[in-house]
């Protein structure tokens, strides 16, 4: 898309030889090679002749001469009023397009299941642009250079308070540095256990795969350790030698139970025993529907929880803004790993989000994305036992997905195939395994992601799962068994029971 320049038109990088003479041919040729090498691409404007030969320091006809030749062989078009710009045919040479042999293009994608996205349409763009608006207006002169490379001092302190009063944390602003969104808070963090020492740090197993890839990049060996009804196992944690662990205790990810309190405890037990740290991921911590909220780690170790949060699923991601809550001993060098690696987040994105907590209009867009969230929900669970029968989603007591069991036999990735070829993209739940950690030992089941779907995508998605499920998908008769741990509601009213921690 061209640029709409203003009535002076733009600056043009072209470089003159005028020992070689010729400086007409020059220009001409330099425009005719800017041109096809997609430097100046179809409808952009070039400066206007008298200002572009200012700037050379030749004569306003030698420039008129070379855009009326690259007129004449329709590199160029002019108009009244437009200025001289690129033309939108090809250039004359130019290598025609090669004519597809792969056969119809890929079907639209109509629904997608996949995780990552909260829903975009309910991003407060206006409460947003208004704390933008305010952050201009009110932000220091001096809060405009580089300060403290752990973050503006303001939201610091609105981030640990928020941190306190809504997910029961103890960090105080000296503990937090602010950074662009978690998994840069991540990098920073495992980057110090590694100098640290640490060699191996345990993985929940399901869980996200951008977890083992960024400690391997860090210099750590990924252990993978279980997760069961009631969480991370610990025990299996203990035997595995590894001196961190980056866990998703409030709402696990994917299978989406929260950590068991007796589990909590072990947990706090193990890093003491080992001289080892915790890492939190406090994901999906707002989003809960049935049961109690659960409390960050945080409070319950300081000295031994890195909790780590954004606002990429609370806002969107595209604002770039999460933090780090540390102990003493870890802050400093976090604080000093984004000084050497990156500088600071946006300030003035900084303020505006600290701004948006304080006014409450933060909170406020929780609550109504959330009932949001929740009426999606209720249409998965009708759709869904309506298509395969009752008992068949998990993990649906908080979050934005769940878990679907498939039937005995079914082939996760025949499945997620042949969705895909009808507009339907999701992910298998072996997708999310450590490495090739017991794959083939778990029964087949898929990740449903509904946090940007609507409702009558989620419908249609349904449908075409249930279609393709009946129609191949599987190989026997299918049979009732727990594919993945189940401490939440099947349906609104059907809660066996609720979690309280």
């Amino acid at each position: 898309m061209a640029v709409a320049w203003g009535r002076d038109g733009p600056d043009l990088l072209v470089t003159l030889d005028r020992g070689a003479g010729g400086l007409g041919v020059q220009l001409q040729d330099q425009l005719r090679a800017a041109i096809r090498g997609r430097r100046l691409g179809a409808g952009e404007r070039l400066p206007s002749t008298r200002r572009l030969a200012e700037r050379l320091g030749v004569s306003r006809g030698t420039v008129v001469e070379a855009y009326e030749q690259l007129l004449a062989e329709g590199y160029l078009e002019s108009a009244a009023g437009s200025g001289t710009r690129v033309a939108a045919t090809p250039a004359p040479g130019s290598p025609r397009p090669a004519r597809s042999e792969a056969g119809p293009l890929p079907r639209p994608v109509e629904v997608d299941f996949r995780y990552g996205l909260p829903d975009l349409a309910s991003v407060p763009l206006t409460a947003w642009s208004r704390a933008v608006a305010e952050a201009a207006r009110t932000v220091p002169t001096a809060d405009l250079g580089d300060e403290d490379p752990a973050g503006s001092r303001h939201l610091r302190e609105v981030v640990t308070a928020y941190h306190r009063r809504v997910r029961a944390g103890c960090a105080v602003a000296g503990d937090a540095v602010v950074v662009s969104g978690f998994r840069q808070g991540l990098t920073f963090t495992l980057a110090v256990l590694a100098r640290r020492g640490v060699r191996h740090i345990g993985l929940e197993d399901p869980g996200p795969r951008e977890h083992e890839a960024l400690a391997r990049r860090a210099g750590l060996v990924p252990v993978p350790v279980p997760v069961d009804d009631d969480g991370l196992d610990v025990d299996r944690l203990r035997a595995s030698g590894a001196r961190a662990v980056l866990l998703t205790p409030a709402h696990q990810c994917p299978t989406g139970v929260a950590l068991g309190p007796s589990r909590r405890r072990d947990l706090v037990t193990w890093a003491e025993e080992v001289d080892g740290v915790v890492l939190e991921d406090d994901y999906d911590a707002e989003f809960r529907y049935d049961r109690q909220p659960v409390g960050s780690l945080q409070g319950l170790a300081p000295n031994r929880v890195v909790a780590l949060g954004s606002v990429s699923k609370t806002l969107a991601p595209a604002i770039r803004l999460g933090w780090v809550l540390a102990p003493p001993h870890l802050v400093a060098a976090i604080a000093e790993e984004k000084r050497l690696s990156c500088r600071d987040a946006p300030r003035l994105d900084q303020e505006a989000l600290a701004l948006l907590v304080e006014s409450g209009r933060f909170d406020r867009h929780l609550r109504r994305v959330r009932e949001v969230y929740r009426a999606r929900r209720d249409v998965l669970v009708a759709e869904v036992e309506h298509a395969f029968g009752v008992g068949r989603l998990t993990g649906l007591a908080a979050g934005c997905h769940a878990v679907l069991r498939l039937p005995e036999g079914a082939s996760e990735r025949a499945v997620a195939a042949a969705a895909a070829a009808r507009g339907v993209l999701v992910d298998g739940l072996s997708s999310y395994r450590c490495g090739d950690a017991g794959t083939d030992e778990h029964p087949p089941a898929l990740v449903l992601a509904f946090g940007n779907v609507r409702e009558q995508q989620i419908r249609r998605g349904v449908r075409v799962l249930a279609d393709v499920v009946r129609g191949g998908g599987h190989d026997r008769p299918a049979q009732t068994h727990r594919a993945v741990p189940d401490r939440s509601r099947t349906a609104p009213g059907l809660l066996c029971r609720a979690d309280r921690i």
